[in-house]
């Protein structure tokens, strides 16, 4: 299953990349959809098993996560 991370800044999305868990795979940074988010503008995209979750961090830099679906984004954690 394909995932997007977005973040409040690049230290966020470089902290998670580095820092993945053993699940979270084939890992690319790229530019945010805008439909997504207009906060930092650098996103992660990766593969997951179907049943990904994620309960946050200490560092407090993930905006939020979505699956992609075949009818668009369903997010699955939100900072907010």
């Amino acid at each position: 299953m394909q995932y997007i991370a977005t973040f409040y800044s690049h230290f966020g999305a470089i902290h998670f990349k580095n820092e993945a868990h053993p699940s979270v795979t084939d890992i690319q940074l790229m530019p945010v959809p805008r439909d997504l988010s207009s906060s930092c503008g650098t996103g992660i995209r990766f593969q997951a098993p179907d049943d990904y979750t994620y309960s946050g961090d200490e560092s407090g830099e993930v905006e939020q996560i979505v699956r992609h679906t075949e009818n668009g984004y369903e997010q699955i954690y939100s900072s907010t």
